[in-house]
């Protein structure tokens, strides 16, 4: 790869690798080589996740456990790594096989997320825990951490078993409906329905644990929006 574009992402960073080969690594999709991201992607997802439970244990020290892993986990989920992978500009660096760039890997959230996480591994092999910490927190910077994010973060399958308690309504039930794509790159599709309500809605993911998630998102804005009406 080029030493300028990765000059570049360096600013974007903040950080100046001792290594440029561990940064080329990390923007090296499995399709492109064997040379690949996934084992510092590996290393880049533990190292995330005791980076921001470290922010989170500074900033929302008075929260109970269970509001900090919710907390976390909305910080490190998927869509939140794609966002920072985007302003940082990893799409246009990724090294990828031709058939992945055919089919817009370069664009794809759980690529771009992966390949952040391994950017951080690369910072902590390159430069240690505290050079990878100021990255996540420069990373995290534009986020407000506050308690309200405890109620924010809380994940759909628990605020839909909420909202129908309080209610005094039975739990919903998840279906698979059908499940997509090769045994390699699966899509579940999954269904949430709430018998009492006569209400059935509809969720894709890369997991069953992701569709059923979705899921649960969509039955949750179908009944907030039948209570406004």
């Amino acid at each position: 790869m080029p030493a300028a574009p990765l000059e570049d992402l360096q600013s974007r960073l903040h950080y100046a690798f001792n290594d440029l080969r561990l940064l080329a690594q990390a923007l090296t999709h499995r399709s492109h080589s064997a040379d690949h991201n996934e084992r510092l992607e590996f290393l880049g997802d533990s190292v995330l996740n005791l980076a921001v439970a470290h922010m989170l244990f500074e900033a929302l020290g008075e929260l109970p456990e269970g509001d900090l892993s919710r907390v976390r986990a909305q910080l490190v989920r998927q869509d939140s790594l794609h966002g920072l992978a985007l302003d940082l500009g990893l799409p246009s660096l990724l090294r990828l096989g031709e058939g992945e760039l055919r089919s817009g890997g370069q664009r794809r959230p759980s690529i771009l997320a992966d390949a952040l996480e391994a950017v951080i591994g690369a910072v902590y092999l390159d430069g240690g825990f505290g050079a990878a910490d100021a990255l996540v927190r420069r990373l995290f910077d534009r986020v407000e951490i506050s308690p309200a994010l405890s109620a924010a973060a809380k994940d759909a399958k628990t605020a839909l078993q909420e909202w129908l308690q309080g209610r005094k309504m039975p739990l919903p039930q998840y279906d698979v409906v059908q499940v997509l794509g090769a045994a390699h790159r699966q899509t579940f599709e999954v269904a949430c329905t709430v018998a009492q309500l006569a209400l059935r809605a509809l969720g894709q993911g890369a997991s069953r644990r992701a569709a059923e998630q979705a899921a649960a998102a969509a039955m949750l804005e179908a009944l907030r929006s039948s209570s406004k009406a």
